[in-house]
C-alpha cells in the first residue's frame, strides 16, 4: 500500500464506520431509555401510523366503557328509585285494604286517608327524580355508544312512571275510597316491568363492558408489539455497538497514526 500525504483512506473509512456505529449507538440508548422502538418516525413509518390507530382506538374504547358505567349508575339509581316506589305503592295497597275494614271509624278511615296523602305526594316525588340534571322517569329514549367506532349502541328505553295508568289513578285519587285494588296492582305491575326492563338493560352494559375491556387489552397488546423495544434483545445491541464505537475509536486513532510514517521518510 502506498503512502500519501493528502489522502488517509484508512482513516476515512474508520471515520465512517465509527460515526455508523456510534448513530446506532445512540439510537440503541434512545429506545432503552423511552422503551419505544420507535424513537422516531424515520425507524417504522408504516409501523408508527399504525401504532397510532391502535393507540386511538385503545383510547376511544376506554371512553366508550367510561360512558357505559355513567349508563350503569344511572340504570342503578333509577332501579333504587323504583324500588322505593314499589314499597309505597305496597304501602297504599296495604292501606286500602285496612281502609275497607267496615269496623273502622270516620276517624279512623281520615287517619289511613292522611297516611295516602303523603304516599302520593312522595310517589309523585320519585317520578321527578334526576341524575345529573336528566329525568329518571321520561318518554326519552336515552342511547349509548358501547363500541370504540360507535357501530353499535344500547338504547335506554323510555320509563315514565308518572304516566303510568296505575300510578296515575293513584296520584289522581283524592282519597283511598277513590281508588281501586286493581289500579294499585296495576301500579305494582307497571313498576315491575319497568325493574325488569332496567335489569335487563344493566346486563347487556355489564357484557359490552366487558367486550370493550377484552378488546382494549387486544389493541394495546397489538400496540406493544410495534411500538415497545425488547429490553433484552436490545440490550444485546447496545453492547455490540458499545463495542464498535470503542474499536471505531481506537481504529481512527490508528489509521491517524500512518501519517506520521509518511513524515519518517521525508526526514529519513
Amino acid at each position: 500500500m502506498s503512502l500519501v500525504i493528502n489522502h488517509n483512506s484508512a482513516a476515512i473509512s474508520a471515520s465512517n464506520n465509527l460515526a455508523a456505529a456510534n448513530a446506532m449507538l445512540q439510537k440503541s440508548l434512545g429506545r432503552l431509555s423511552s422503551g419505544s422502538k420507535l424513537s422516531s418516525p424515520s425507524d417504522d413509518a408504516g409501523g408508527l401510523a399504525v401504532s397510532m390507530k391502535l393507540t386511538a382506538a385503545a383510547r376511544r374504547s376506554g371512553a366508550a366503557n367510561t360512558n357505559i358505567g355513567n349508563s350503569i349508575s344511572y340504570l342503578q339509581t333509577q332501579d333504587g328509585a323504583l324500588k322505593v316506589a314499589g314499597k309505597v305503592i305496597e304501602r297504599i295497597g296495604e292501606l286500602k285494604t285496612l281502609y275497607s275494614d267496615p269496623t273502622k271509624n270516620s276517624g279512623d278511615l281520615a287517619n289511613y286517608d292522611t297516611e295516602f296523602t303523603q304516599l302520593k305526594a312522595q310517589l309523585t316525588s320519585i317520578a321527578a327524580e334526576k341524575f345529573n340534571t336528566k329525568d329518571l322517569f321520561s318518554a326519552t329514549v336515552l342511547t349509548t355508544q358501547v363500541s370504540e367506532d360507535g357501530s353499535q349502541s344500547v338504547n335506554i328505553a323510555a320509563k315514565n312512571l308518572a304516566a303510568d295508568a296505575g300510578v296515575t289513578a293513584i296520584t289522581g285519587a283524592s282519597d283511598l275510597s277513590a281508588v281501586t285494588l286493581t289500579q294499585i296492582q296495576t301500579a305494582t305491575q307497571g313498576v315491575s316491568t319497568m325493574r325488569a326492563q332496567n335489569g335487563a338493560e344493566q346486563s347487556r352494559f355489564d357484557f359490552a363492558a366487558e367486550m370493550l375491556t377484552t378488546n382494549k387489552a387486544n389493541l394495546e397488546a397489538a400496540n406493544s408489539r410495534i411500538v415497545d423495544v425488547d429490553v433484552a434483545a436490545e440490550s444485546t445491541q447496545l453492547a455490540r455497538w458499545n463495542t464498535l464505537v470503542s474499536a471505531g475509536t481506537s481504529m481512527l486513532s490508528q489509521a491517524n497514526q500512518s501519517s506520521q510514517n509518511v513524515l519518517q521518510l521525508l526526514r529519513g
